[in-house]
């Protein structure tokens, strides 16, 4: 069985997007707590966050939340996952946060700004346009599950410091071949909550919202997805719920590559993370616009 690495709490008109609902938002570990560790070197990932309406007052939005993960690829676009920006009320309003702990920023804001979920939201990130693959969202073989937000560069570059993650070649992937890839170190990184617990109100996913890492290993490739291993005894961490449209990161010629997003994987978060290639022509003709590509 799987799920998207989703996080946010939506209404009725999303509920085929969102995979999970976070009960409460504590500032925790992100990623899977097993063999992960924080990220704060990794200052091009980001949380995507969101204000949208959430009752019968759609003038202004009274819900703010971070919701994705996402990489900057260039000195104002963020690349994430199509199923973190569609399927919203008509009013919402999509930023992005650098912060290594967005939560953290989000209960200081609501403190300072009670009431005023934009406040809240410009206070720890930028806001940005929103533009999905059109075709989004298509058939199993390839969903077409990639977006991008569109930043204004000079605010980002007020508030952050970073290196835009670089892209990889077209078809770098398939020119590894199997012991290539079995070969290559893979990383995922991303803001959100941890794998399945049991307790006395059934399975939660606790955590989120503070920038994470941990090393995941090949296991399958075909023409528009990677499979990662997640397995603990392998050493390995992996993502879940808010990971989606978060970076994986293989070392390609001895550099760190932006070679997929997260999209999907096991319910419990526990076995394989599901990614979307960017080396394959449908991800590089959607980018193409966005970010000069190698």
């Amino acid at each position: 069985m799987t799920a998207s690495r989703t996080t946010y709490a939506m209404t009725t008109v999303t509920a085929a997007a969102c995979a999970a609902v976070l009960a409460t938002a504590m500032p925790a570990t992100a990623i899977n707590s097993y063999n992960a560790t924080p990220a704060p070197e990794r200052t091009e990932v980001g949380a995507l966050v969101a204000t949208w309406d959430n009752d019968d007052d759609p003038a202004t939005p009274d819900r703010v939340d971070w919701v994705c993960s996402g990489t900057m690829i260039d000195g104002n676009t963020f690349l994430t996952a199509a199923h973190c920006t569609t399927d919203w009320p008509a009013n919402v309003r999509f930023y992005v946060s650098l912060d290594q702990d967005v939560q953290a920023g989000l209960d200081r804001a609501a403190a300072a700004h009670p009431g005023d979920p934009a406040a809240q939201a410009r206070s720890v990130a930028v806001e940005g346009t929103a533009h999905s693959h059109p075709a989004y969202p298509g058939p199993a073989s390839d969903t077409h599950d990639i977006s991008v937000i569109e930043l204004p560069a000079s605010a980002v570059k007020a508030r952050w410091s970073f290196t835009p993650a670089p892209l990889p070649r077209a078809g770098a992937l398939d020119a590894l071949g199997p012991q290539g890839l079995n070969d290559t170190s893979f990383l995922v990184a991303g803001y959100g909550t941890e794998e399945a617990e049991r307790g006395p109100g059934g399975q939660t996913h606790p955590g989120g919202g503070v920038r994470m890492k941990a090393p995941v290993t090949f296991n399958a490739l075909n023409s528009a997805w990677i499979r990662l291993s997640m397995t603990a005894p392998q050493g390995n961490g992996g993502a879940c719920y808010g990971d989606s449209g978060g970076p994986n990161f293989a070392e390609l010629k001895g550099g760190r590559t932006l070679v997929a997003t997260t999209i999907t994987g096991d319910t419990p978060c526990y076995a394989t993370n599901v990614v979307y290639r960017l080396d394959t022509p449908g991800a590089r003709d959607f980018l193409k616009p966005y970010v000069q590509l190698p």
